[in-house]
């Protein structure tokens, strides 16, 4: 359904550094970076190396986002966690299995940098 996405941050690089770290078991790379208002729009890409998640200069927003990013398997999504705590970022949920969404969803919910809501997810139909 998404193509791409972006959110405004306080400090693109402090943001691209901590989602570069904690989402490296999925396979988050800096696909594209340019210019922008004294600062940097950065593209981060998972496996496929398309840039579809954007970090933009602007933010943080006030109201909490809330964004999901897709897993391969569950070991993904605990690598996802192990590095979060490695990090000392905030888990807002321990990885487990979410069976009030639908069997087989098991996910990770941590707090980036400006506040929001980030998850590793697999769906283990």
């Amino acid at each position: 359904m998404l193509d791409h996405f972006g959110i405004p941050v306080a400090d693109v690089d402090a943001a691209v550094a901590r989602y570069l770290q904690i989402f490296a078991p999925l396979g988050f790379t800096e696909a594209m970076r340019f210019p922008h208002e004294g600062s940097s729009v950065v593209g981060l890409a998972g496996a496929a190396g398309i840039p579809q998640f954007w970090l933009t200069p602007g933010g943080p927003v006030e109201q909490e986002l809330h964004v999901a990013f897709s897993a391969p398997d569950r070991a993904a999504v605990d690598a996802v966690h192990e590095a979060a705590v490695a990090a000392g970022v905030e888990v807002l949920h321990a990885p487990r299995e979410w069976p009030e969404y639908h069997p087989g969803y098991y996910g990770v919910f941590l707090r980036d940098p400006d506040g929001h809501n980030v998850e590793a997810v697999h769906h283990g139909f």
